[in-house]
This record gives C-alpha cells, structure tokens and sequence, in this order.
C-alpha cells in the first residue's frame, strides 16, 4: 500500500486551509493520498465562504479518499476568524504538528507538507517557538537538523537558520560545519538519489574574507573543515565568495549551494522561485518538506492565495519518499 502525506495548514486564520481545499477543487486526483489534520468544522467552514464544493471525510487508515478530502481531525480550542490571529489557536497549530509527527514516525505516513504558521501568535500565547525546523528537530529527537528551500535548478541549505546577524559568526564553528555538511551530503544521496553529490559553499565574510584581510572565518574555521570532508569523500567547492556564488559557471553542475546564514542563500532562491519553491528540512527520521512562504492573512478566504508553493512541496514530498524507501530497501 502507498503511504499518505500527512498535511497540516498552519494558522488557522491564514491562508493554509484554503491552499489546500483550492487544491483539492483544482484537481481532485492530487489530494486522494493526502490526509489532511485539521478541525473538520474549520475546513468546511473554509469551504462554504471560498465557494468550494468539496466532499470532506474523516480519515481512517487504508481506506480510500479518492473524490475526497480526508481530514484527520484536531479540535479548534477558539473559533477562527478570517485573518484574524487569535492566540487561544496555537496550542492547535502545534499539536496539528505533533499527531503528524507521530504518524510519520509510525510509518502511517510518508511523510509531512506543513503549510505556513505565525510563529508570533504562538510566542505571544506563551509558548516559545522559533519556527518548524527547530520545533520538529526536537520533536523528532534530533540536536542539528538542516534547513534547505528548493526550487527548479537551485537548492539551498543553511549553516544557520533565524539567528540575529550579529550571533551568526559565533555560532559557526567546525563542530556545526562538520554536522551540517555530513547531513546535507547524506540527505542529497538518500533522499534525492544523488550518487555523488556536489556541494559549493559560501564564505562567511565579503569576498571570501579576501586572504584574512576582511575577516579569518574562512580561513581558521571553513576551510579547514572543508578539507577534513573532502578526505572523507564529499565533493566540495570553496568556500567561495557569496556574491559571485550563483552564477552559472559556478552552479551549472552542482548539486546544492550551503550558505552561512538565512539572508545570504535565501534571497537568491526566492528571487528564482518564489511561489514555487519549497522547505525542506533535512536530517530528520522522516520527509518533511513546507511551502514557501507566509500566512498572508489579507488573502485568506478570498480564493486568491496561489496553490504553486503547495503544489511543489508535496511533489517534493513523494519524490524524496519515493528515493528514501529505495534507499532503504537495498
């Protein structure tokens, strides 16, 4: 049997529960092996106000969803208004999370799409959260996981994810290179099928820190645990300037770019592929992939939040699923 994806939307009052019900009435055969967790009511609720006609059905293991969409059902604490946060929802959101969790850790699922969340209503309830990556890292029991976006011809990892620019070379070291390289490497072989993966990664300081005369990161901490990967077989270029980085000569035959912080690789990728571009987070037990982008509370319950990003994620999904079960077959 074909496992589902598991899919959670995210904030309620966002644009979650409308990219996925728009995606179901688009095309009904790209939802029949999605389990959605969410509130029932939530969903139809959603539904009524897009106009959508979608035949909802709670999820039961091994039966068939096709013509439908399958719910796994998660109690709302609150009622949701329509692009309106409401605090009492985000002990919700994480344990949309959690039942996900379980159930890829089950082997219930294949795998999870996780759609946008605001991580400041969440902090505002209470509950300390800096964002997916690291809530499902630890949930899923791991200390460094690696956060990558996607998109056609480019991918991107990140040494570090949401930290203050002024905290990122204090947290770059040869220990988190060491780990994050060794993820990213195994991950590209395992879960996308890449034998021999090539990996460019950017300097920490303009230009490479031109020969120490703009910083020594690169030669005191990058460098050296370059050197030490690349004795361990990984193929491995630079560290190379960030700015001339992404350009074709030198991504035409690579693999993935590993950049130092959040705004130095983003930017880059979301400028090429936003709206279909996609979150992976890697080093986890299981597939994880998110869409791109945002709540866009504006836009929830208008029937114009753009279903690209979505889309991508769960192709990303099934295809990562796809390589990992080869993989672990042999």
């Amino acid at each position: 049997m074909v496992l589902p994806l598991a899919i959670t939307p995210g904030e309620p009052a966002g644009i979650g529960p409308d990219l996925c019900l728009q995606l179901a009435a688009s095309d009904s055969g790209v939802t029949d092996d999605l389990v959605i967790i969410a509130d029932p009511d939530l969903m139809a609720q959603r539904a009524r106000q897009l106009g959508l006609n979608i035949k909802l059905k709670e999820y039961s293991t091994g039966s068939s969803s096709s013509g439908c969409l399958s719910i796994l059902p998660i109690t709302l604490p609150a009622a949701c208004e329509v692009g309106i946060l409401n605090a009492e929802n985000s002990a919700y959101v994480l344990e949309t999370l959690d039942r996900a969790i379980k159930g890829c850790m089950a082997n219930d699922f294949a795998g999870l799409v996780t759609g946008p969340v605001q991580k400041s209503i969440i902090n505002a309830a209470g509950i300390p959260f800096t964002g997916h990556t690291e809530y499902l890292a630890d949930l899923c029991g791991k200390d460094k996981v690696v956060m990558m976006l996607a998109t056609e011809g480019l991918r991107v990892a990140l040494a570090t994810t949401h930290l203050p620019l002024t905290a990122v070379p204090g947290a770059i070291d040869a220990d988190l290179l060491t780990k994050i390289l060794s993820i990213l490497h195994t991950d590209l072989q395992e879960k996308f099928g890449i034998a021999d993966p090539v990996i460019v990664v950017a300097g920490l300081n303009p230009h490479a820190g031109e020969d120490g005369h703009l910083g020594t990161e690169e030669q005191t901490i990058i460098e050296p645990v370059l050197e030490s990967c690349r004795s361990k077989g990984m193929n491995l270029l630079g560290p190379l300037p960030a700015d001339t980085l992404f350009t074709p000569k030198n991504l035409d035959n690579t693999d993935a770019v590993l950049a130092m912080y959040h705004d130095q690789g983003l930017p880059v990728l979301k400028y090429k592929g936003f709206g279909n571009s996609v979150n992976i987070t890697l080093g986890l037990p299981i597939i994880r992939t998110s869409v791109d982008h945002g709540t866009a509370l504006d836009l929830a319950g208008s029937g114009k939040a753009d279903t690209g990003s979505l889309r991508h994620a769960i192709a990303s999904a099934r295809e990562m699923a796809s390589h990992w079960n080869s993989h672990a077959s042999r």
